[in-house]
């Protein structure tokens, strides 16, 4: 129960940063100019790396393929862009989505300290290195 459990989570927390790195790159011009009003120097340079951020983070989440860095990586994009873009706290989305940002937050430091289950590439990799080396001996 708990492989089901565990991988459910990993395609929850996962699907939010595909859904949000897919619309960077179709509304690529608006996000460009998202960032700039909010007062980031260089959007044009910030807003390739965060699509490959949210794009490849979470598909290392998903999969559970080097779990603790791509939920690193996340972590550290997340924290830094909540503090930017949701802390206007006169404004009720803006506490909502400070408050969803907390709560991905500590999905993502939960992944990073247990593993992502049996159900992801890495258990797959340990549970293959440990068959090798029993039946090598």
């Amino acid at each position: 129960m708990q492989k089901w459990i565990l991988l459910i989570a990993r395609i929850c927390l996962s699907a939010i940063f595909f859904k949000s790195g897919f619309d960077k790159i179709v509304g690529y011009e608006g996000t460009l100019q998202f960032m700039a009003s909010a007062g980031l120097p260089f959007p044009g340079l910030l807003l390739p790396p965060t699509i490959l951020i949210e794009l490849l983070g979470g598909l290392s989440v998903l999969l559970g393929y080097k779990t603790e860095w791509g939920a690193i990586a996340l972590l550290v994009f997340l924290i830094p862009t909540t503090l930017i873009f949701h802390t206007n706290f006169a404004e009720r989305m803006q506490q909502i989505q400070f408050l969803k940002n907390l709560a991905i937050i500590g999905g993502l430091l939960m992944l990073i300290g247990t593993e992502p289950g049996a159900l992801s590439v890495d258990a797959r990799k340990k549970w293959n290195g440990r068959s090798r080396s029993t039946t090598e001996m």
